[in-house]
């Protein structure tokens, strides 16, 4: 199980619960050396320290997406640390209450993580890539990048998630001779602490979050990391632009 990414170093935006923590900790788990990147520094901090605990090898960097500056900084500590980058999951990302309101607030802060902290992501991660040979990248997105039915009342986080997988597909495309592959998760209702939250409005919420796909169920933070993984690691190794739908069969109803 360590030979999948031995040697290598992965970098998760996002990585302080949820499908950002699963990742990391399998990314670890399959042998990478890891950075955790995220705003909420205890819960960063904690995915690194269980990581370390179990005898991997992992550092926290505070990091806003939205902010170029905090970005290129981000990659300049990971490179500083473990002297390279091979995989990036690009994880961070939000969803807001207030877009359900057609909020101008909410659509100019959704946009500045979800898309811009993308693009800002992969253009500091691929340079540092390119120095060493390659290397891929996973952007999360969502099935509401697909289809716009699922989230009909969040125009921006719809909007952002269509957005995020035009740039992979484009960054896909201008890297594929450079041996850069760049593809997208597309999670259908995963059971990570935002949607637990909504669960916990009533018992008729949960079974309706329960039943949008066909399985019948949520999926799970580590269904999706294994996933996101998977596009990562050299099994993939002829799939880029792609955008990997993980969704219990939601949009095939």
């Amino acid at each position: 199980m360590h030979d999948l990414f031995h040697n290598k170093v992965a970098l998760v935006t996002g990585g302080s619960s949820g499908i950002g923590r699963a990742a990391a900790v399998l990314f670890a788990r399959h042998g990478a050396r890891v950075v955790v990147a995220d705003v909420n520094d205890e819960g960063g901090e904690s995915v690194a320290s269980a990581i370390r605990s179990g005898s991997g090898d992992a550092i926290y960097v505070n990091c806003d997406v939205s902010n170029r500056e905090s970005v290129r900084a981000l990659i300049e500590k990971s490179v500083d640390h473990f002297r390279r980058l091979d995989c990036a999951f690009n994880n961070a990302g939000i969803i807001l209450d207030a877009d359900n309101e057609w909020d101008d607030a909410a659509f100019d802060l959704t946009m500045a993580i979800n898309v811009a902290g993308t693009m800002n992501c992969m253009k500091a991660e691929i340079p540092v890539m390119l120095r060493t040979g390659g290397g891929t990248i996973v952007n999360t997105a969502s099935i509401d990048g697909l289809i716009s039915s699922a989230s009909p009342s969040q125009p921006a986080y719809v909007a952002s998630k269509h957005a995020v997988i035009g740039l992979t597909k484009t960054a896909a495309l201008k890297y594929a001779r450079q041996n850069i592959r760049v593809n997208a998760l597309c999670p259908g209702v995963t059971f990570t602490p935002m949607v637990e939250k909504v669960a916990r409005l009533g018992p008729e919420v949960k079974l309706l979050l329960e039943n949008f796909s066909p399985i019948g169920r949520m999926g799970t933070p580590e269904e999706m990391a294994e996933a996101a993984i998977w596009l990562c690691s050299g099994k993939s190794s002829f799939v880029t632009g792609h955008a990997l739908v993980a969704d219990g069969g939601a949009i095939i109803q």
